[in-house]
């Protein structure tokens, strides 16, 4: 159990730093696609370390424990995330709805700290964010759902050899319109524009975020890169058949992560009730559709 445990934060630490690193390769990749230069592929590290070094303001014990309980969470999530079928921490728990369970608790953790502040900014913020997480999720767990049925298990690692068994044809292909509904999906969860609506900088002051500073922003940074590799992470398994090799992983990782970041640069931002009338509509027909065909009448590609 103690080695499973090391494991398990090992598997944490590796998703932070590889999140890191891919997302300040990103940067630099938008600000050429923009002709600027751009900052240094590690900025982001010495972004996160200046603010750990730093002294904070406390708004109080709920404030306080919030950025632990959201931080705690999301590596205690991390820990359960496969890189590939042989690496992973704990046999036969990387189960689906353990992650949908565990996101929650950093998830709520982050918004009680957040309205804990008192700032009507960051309640704002954390009202957006979780509208925002009711919208996209119905028509993502409908998508999730038919792949369960027709891999038959709830393993992320079990989904994964599903799709390399039946020869690589990995379920964003086999599903179109649920492939087309998980990037859509992803793009929310990352909070990625045009569904960017909880920070919104222009309109509520990067909302959640706005009376953080020092260690505990620097501690909400860390959460945040290792939530985008849970979540990243999650895209693979479920719909890029998962990879044999951690090269394979990273390849993966980094083309999701990188085409989602140049979607997002080309889109304006919604509004929050455009945001929930678009996933109620669009994705959630395409996944109703989707089910229907996959289930009932058995065509996959």
């Amino acid at each position: 159990m103690v080695l499973n445990i090391l494991i398990g934060i090992g598997v944490a630490l590796f998703g932070f730093i590889l999140q890191t690193s891919v997302a300040g390769v990103n940067r630099k990749i938008i600000a050429r696609v923009q002709k600027r230069y751009g900052p240094r592929w590690y900025q982001e590290f010495l972004d996160i370390f200046k603010l750990l070094s730093k002294r904070s303001v406390t708004h109080g014990w709920i404030f306080d424990f919030g950025v632990i309980m959201a931080l705690g969470g999301i590596i205690a999530t991390a820990m359960f995330m496969p890189i590939t079928s042989t690496i992973l921490a704990f046999q036969n728990y990387d189960n689906f709805f353990i992650f949908v369970y565990l996101l929650a608790v950093g998830m709520l953790g982050m918004a009680m700290s957040a309205s804990g502040s008192g700032n009507p900014f960051a309640s704002i913020g954390v009202m957006r964010a979780l509208t925002t997480m009711l919208a996209y999720e119905v028509p993502f767990m409908i998508i999730v759902l038919t792949i369960i049925n027709l891999s038959g298990t709830s393993s992320l690692s079990g989904i994964a050899l599903y799709q390399q068994a039946t020869g690589n044809n990995i379920f964003l292909i086999a599903l179109p319109l649920g492939g087309i509904v998980a990037v859509l999906s992803l793009m929310g969860m990352l909070g990625k524009k045009p569904f960017e609506t909880y920070i919104a900088p222009a309109e509520i002051a990067s909302g959640p975020m706005v009376e953080y500073g020092g260690k505990q922003l620097g501690m909400l940074f860390i959460m945040h890169e290792i939530t985008v590799f849970i979540e990243v992470s999650l895209f693979v398994h479920l719909f890029l058949g998962g990879a044999t090799n951690i090269f394979e992983f990273l390849i993966k990782y980094f083309l999701t992560y990188t085409a989602v970041n140049l979607i997002s640069n080309v889109n304006g931002r919604l509004k929050i009730d455009q945001v929930v009338v678009f996933f109620y509509k669009w994705p959630l027909f395409l996944a109703i559709i989707q089910a229907v065909i996959a289930i009932y009448f058995g065509w996959v590609i």
